[in-house]
Formats: C-alpha cells, structure tokens, sequence
C-alpha cells in the first residue's frame, strides 16, 4: 500500500520536477505567508496560486514545512497551463471554532493539477460538540472540495478532523487520489472520507480511512470508479448512496471495489436508497476480495432508507439495481445476518451475484437475508446463499 511521502521525498521530488522541465515555482512565503500557525495565509496562498495559474508554462506551487493558518482558500481556473504541481510539506489549519463557510479549501475549473504531500486540518472538534450538544450549528465545512475540475492527481496527502466530509469530488473528471490518510473520531458526525458525485473517471487506491461516516461514499451520477486497496475503519464502510432523494436523479454505474479491508465498521459493502420514488438506476458493480473483521453488516443492500420515517413511509424505491457482484468476501460479522439484500418491492434487485462468500459470527455460521432480488450464487457460501 502506498504511504504519504516524507518531507525529503517530496524535496528530491521537486528539484527533479523543477529541474526537468525547467518549472518556475512559486513558493508561498515569498508571498508573506508565515509558517507559525497563527498568522492568517490565505492571501499569500491564493497570490502563489495566482502566479502557478497564470504561467503559461509548467509551473510548481510550494508549500514548505511549517504550520500555516488559513482562513478559506479557493485555488480558480481555469489556468493557462495544464501541466502544474503543487508541493506541499508543512500543515495547513482551519481557524479554531467554527463559521458559516461550507468549503475550506476548494479547487475548481482547474484542469492538469497534482499535489504531493501535505496536510489539512480542519479542527472540526468545536462543530462537532456543537452539534452534539444539539446547539444552533451552521451547516459545517467540507475539508477540501474537488469541484468542476479535470486531470488532478492527489498523492500523499492527509486529511484531519474536517466538519464535514474530509473530501468531496463533485462534478470533475479524472481525478485520481492515492496514498492519502484520512482521520475523523469514528463518534464525528458526518465526517465521510470521500464523497464522490456526478463524476467520473476517479481512481481511490492505496489509502487509509478512519471517519465517523462512510469511508468513501458515490452519489448520483457517478460513473467508472475504481477504489482498490482501503483500510477503512472506524466508520459507516463503503456506500453506494444514498440515492433517490430526488424523483428525477442521475444514475450509478461500473464501480469497482476491490481488496478493502474494513475493521469494526458499522458496514462493509453497501447500496442504499430511500423507500421513494425515483427515476435512478444502479447497475455494473463489483464488490471483490474483501476482508471484514466484526463488520456489522458486511454486506447489505437497503432500499428502504427512511430515516426518521419521514416523506417516505409506506412508499417504495424506484432505484432500479442490477448486474450487482459480490465476489470473495470473507472475514468476520459481528451480527448474525452477514448477508441483507432488502431490494424494492415495485423494482426488485436483478443479476445479483454472490461468489465465495465466507463470512462468521462468533465463529460460528452466519445468515444470509434476501427479499425481492433476482440473482444467482456459486463456489463457497458461507452464510448459505438466500438467492
């Protein structure tokens, strides 16, 4: 599995970079930023940005060691070069409390970008207890935001204690995050890894996920994703959704998820939708070569989300879910019914496959459950297959 890159990684990795194509690069404590945590760098940040955007040949942004205080930063294209880098060895971190910004850190409609290293602390403990105390909260900032972007590479990086979602990829093509560690007290509220929506194109390989929400979570209009090697947990597991809380909605298609190994999570692998109607559609998904160790639910399909039992009650999803894979599956359940496919009434799950499923509770067989799905089952079956 691929580890964050160490402060001299990244040094060697620069001067090679700079050196080959002859980069210019933008250090931000040329531009008054200062390292100490206290002193507010948004300004010099986004003046560097400024310069890397607007070069018309490769260029490098730098962010050296050290902490730096940055109240909110929007890195803007679209750019004159599609070829830029940005290095970042020291410690960006939110102000202490919290406001009614909804983005800390956000890059959009850049096109040709790949970060290295880093780290974004979003001191979301004051949000949190906020809104545990049940206290009048604003929404709460999502740590860093992808939005309507093409071509970036994130590689290295960690992400801590967001308010939200520690990274969401909305709206962008191409986007690839690698080696990236992301940590929120598994007690967080909503503090999901990665929150990927009408997007496509995203690699998620190689990282390590602790969160108080799902791990990695694909929305509507999501499409050609592949997630291969995750440690995740604590958190909610891995989700398909949830989708449907629209009528008209766009749908879910050819997912891969591959080798995750999911630890005390509340799920492992799962597709959720409300119990309402809606025009979406998941379809073309492989779930493979996972390891649960007391997972909940390691594998669950639920199409009748509905929370609270409110607009929803009664009703049945219009998700339709097919060409769905779970292959070799393994490990240990911490409920007795290892396998749930809850599927719709009025749209019942087809082309649902179980393979090699070998899951126990308590070391002991497990259960399997399934209500309105099509599909078949084969090789080792562990619990014995409901399909």
């Amino acid at each position: 599995m691929a580890q964050p890159l160490g402060g001299s990684v990244l040094a060697v990795l620069f001067l090679l970079s700079c050196s080959a194509t002859a980069m210019a690069a933008y250090n931000v404590v040329d531009f008054g930023a200062k390292p100490d945590g206290k002193t507010d760098a948004a300004k010099a940040f986004l003046a560097a940005w400024e310069a890397t955007c607007g070069a018309r040949k490769p260029a490098t942004m730098v962010v050296p060691a050290g902490r730096f205080l940055v109240s909110q930063a929007l890195f803007k294209g679209p750019c004159k070069n599609a070829r830029m880098k940005m290095f970042i060895e020291g410690t960006l971190v939110a102000p202490p409390g919290y406001s009614d910004i909804t983005q800390w850190i956000t890059l959009k409609y850049v096109e040709g970008l790949s970060v290295y290293g880093g780290t974004l602390d979003g001191r979301g403990q004051e949000f949190w207890a906020c809104k545990k105390a049940r206290r009048s909260c604003p929404y709460g900032a999502t740590l860093l935001t992808i939005g309507q972007s093409k071509n970036i590479l994130l590689s290295g990086m960690s992400l801590l204690n967001s308010e939200l979602f520690q990274m969401s990829i909305f709206a962008s093509t191409g986007v690839t995050v690698r080696g990236a560690t992301i940590t929120a007290p598994g007690d967080s509220p909503n503090t999901d890894g990665i929150h990927v929506q009408m997007s496509s194109s995203v690699t998620i390989r190689g990282s390590t996920m602790r969160t108080g929400d799902d791990c990695i979570s694909l929305g509507p209009g999501t499409a050609h994703v592949w997630i291969e090697n995750i440690k995740c947990g604590p958190g909610h597991g891995i989700s398909i959704g949830s989708l449907g809380g629209a009528a008209q909605e766009a749908g879910v298609q050819n997912i891969t998820v591959r080798s995750v190994a999911f630890t005390g999570t509340q799920n492992g692998l799962r597709i959720k939708t409300w119990g309402r109607p809606s025009n979406g559609f998941v379809k073309g998904v492989t779930f493979e070569h996972a390891v649960m160790s007391n997972v909940q639910n390691p594998i669950v399909v639920d199409q009748n989300y509905c929370p609270n039992n409110i607009n929803c009650p009664g009703q049945s999803s219009g998700i339709k879910i097919s060409q769905v894979n779970f292959h070799d599956v393994r490990g240990s359940s911490a409920t007795q019914v290892a396998v749930k496919l809850d599927c719709s009434p009025s749209n019942p799950c087809t082309e649902v496959s179980l393979k090699d499923i070998k899951l126990t509770y308590r070391n002991k067989q497990s259960q399997s459950y399934c209500r309105n799905v099509k599909g078949t089952s084969s090789g080792v079956m562990n619990p014995p297959s409901c399909l």
